[in-house]
């Protein structure tokens, strides 16, 4: 059991971390013992009342002098810190110290970020950054483009179990990861342009044209495409007044093609509800390129199609995330269409405030999946896991990680098939390391002339299913998500080398198991005997496991 010290403003951003980081842990009380006690700033507390105490904060504590630890420099600006080849990013303020373990340290001086020692046969760790105060800046202004490759979030949790395995102490957890599974893949689509009838003479149909006819050739010489698109893009360009006419077939309404590249795996369909509303951008009206030529009735029978093959349709929100009566009125016209109570959001142009969680809430959403970068791929906040936003009560947040446009459009990354297998490998090499999932946003005609990067979302889901995904759609994401923060620890004890858990964990769905990870701190090299007993209706579990393997909780 881990007892957490912090200020009453900051404990809805602690029950939040550990919902992200899934182990025992409890508000500090003065009249129990624990092995670990967390304080984050400089709260009061019984020196001898834990075997390993972790003292976090970015400004000098009276703990410091009591404890004889020189600080070596005071940053209020953003530091990079660097631990085991990973980089963190400090939001914050921040210390380091003059003399400290180099497992962490500061990129530019090198100097601990970190500092730990022996004190009256205790263990004290002290970190020189405010954990909860990094935390919520992640999980509210998020991390800007530039630190979008950082997963910091992931990268606290995994420091702070290292700190607490690394001193001897054994510690149990529920990974983010599915039972069977590595990790978790959620394929989605905005459908923004499913037909190129539906554009004539307006901007979306010159600016096809224009990068079929010109862009292909600057693409083709810079190396970012085979001479092939050039050429089935021109033969697109010269049968689109065809396609007008009614004469050949419409080559952006392309959903069939994606059932065939994803090979019977679930995705999400997020779709706009009304036609030509380009909605507003805060005060303002948004840009009038913003409205969509299509609503979602224009669409009834393809969306009836997806459903049936097993697909989820969401809202692609227009004012949801600003409104919560027109999110309301968003999200009713998908339900009329799909006879789905439970739907979720993204936002069209990834439109997002800090309220918006809370309005989508009142709304009615499910789930929200706008958290993400236009010009950028990565961790806005800073995770691989769907999180809960610190204003809202149910609604969740699903991450989005790669988007297709940030990695090809020339204004963004623009990126070649090569530099983008290696952005996106590293995305789901942390989703391997950490657990969680890889969100992907393949919008609906970017499989199509002009754009034609079908072959690198093929070559993308191949490599996902080689890597152990779980393919789920957004909702079976987030309620496997929801799942896991069900889970209840109502008791968990080491006796004689034996770890007994009782854990509450909700079953008969459809949905992968949960795990119990166990660290056996004291022992690394021997076997450590499990007893994990699930409350009911699961059933009970008697294995024997080393260490950092995992059972299920079936």
């Amino acid at each position: 059991m881990i007892g957490i010290i912090a200020n009453p403003s900051e404990h809805t951003v602690v029950r939040e971390f550990f919902e992200l980081f899934k182990t025992p842990w409890e508000f500090y009380r003065s009249n129990r013992q624990y092995e670990v006690l967390l304080c984050a700033g400089d709260g009061n507390f019984d020196e001898n009342t834990a075997n390993l105490i972790l003292v976090y904060a970015g400004q000098k504590l009276p703990f410091d002098a009591e404890e004889k630890i020189e600080i070596a420099s005071q940053e209020r600006n953003a530091r990079m810190l660097s631990y085991k080849g990973a980089r963190i990013a400090i939001y914050g303020d921040s210390l380091t110290f003059g003399d400290g373990a180099a497992v962490l340290v500061d990129e530019e001086s090198r100097e601990p970020g970190i500092y730990h020692h022996q004190s009256r046969g205790r263990a004290v760790v002290r970190i020189g950054y405010d954990l909860f105060g990094e935390v919520r800046a992640l999980l509210t202004a998020g991390q800007p483009a530039a630190n979008a490759g950082v997963p910091a979030l992931e990268l606290h949790i995994a420091l702070l179990r290292d700190l607490i395995v690394g001193s001897g102490i054994p510690l149990v957890e529920i990974p983010p990861v599915p039972d069977g599974y590595r990790f978790i893949a959620c394929l989605t689509h905005d459908v923004d342009h499913p037909s190129i009838r539906q554009h004539k003479f307006d901007h979306t149909m010159f600016g096809f044209l224009y990068r079929a006819v010109m862009g292909s050739v600057f693409d083709v010489f810079r190396g970012r495409a085979p001479l092939r698109n050039l050429l089935t893009n021109w033969a697109a360009a010269l049968k689109l007044p065809l396609v007008h006419l009614g004469l050949a077939k419409d080559f952006w309404y392309e959903f069939d093609r994606y059932a065939e590249l994803e090979e019977g795996t679930r995705s999400s369909f997020f779709v706009i509800p009304f036609k030509d509303c380009p909605g507003r951008s805060g005060q303002d009206s948004a840009p009038s390129r913003r409205a969509a030529r299509y609503g979602a009735t224009d669409i009834k029978a393809q969306i009836h199609k997806l459903m049936s093959a097993g697909c989820e349709i969401g809202v692609h929100g227009i004012d949801a995330w600003l409104d919560s009566s027109s999110g309301r009125e968003e999200l009713e016209q998908i339900r009329r269409i799909t006879g789905t109570r439970e739907v979720g959001v993204r936002m069209h142009w990834l439109y997002f405030d800090e309220q918006s969680p809370v309005t989508l809430e009142r709304a009615g959403a499910d789930y929200d999946s706008t958290i993400g970068y236009n010009e950028t791929v990565g961790y806005r906040a800073g995770t691989t896991q769907a999180y809960k936003p610190l204003e809202a009560t149910r609604l969740l947040e699903l991450p989005l990680h790669v988007m297709d446009t940030a990695l090809f459009f020339s204004c963004y990354l623009d990126l070649s098939f090569s530099e983008a297998t290696q952005r996106v490998g590293s995305i789901i090499d942390n989703a391997v390391q950490f657990g969680g999932s890889v969100t992907v946003n393949w919008h609906d005609r970017s499989i199509a002339p002009e754009r034609l990067w079908g072959d690198f979302y093929l070559h993308l889901v191949d490599e996902l299913k080689a890597r152990g995904a779980w393919f789920a759609t957004a909702t079976q994401a987030v309620s496997w998500f929801r799942k896991r923060r069900a889970a209840v620890f109502e008791n968990i004890s080491w006796e004689s080398g034996a770890l007994h858990a009782k854990i509450a964990v909700d079953t008969g769905d459809d949905l992968p198991n949960l795990q119990l990870r166990v660290h056996n701190g004291r022992e690394p090299h021997q076997n450590t005997a499990i007893s994990a007993v699930a409350s009911e209706p699961t059933r009970g579990l008697g294995l024997k496991h080393t260490i950092d393997t995992c059972v299920a909780l079936s």
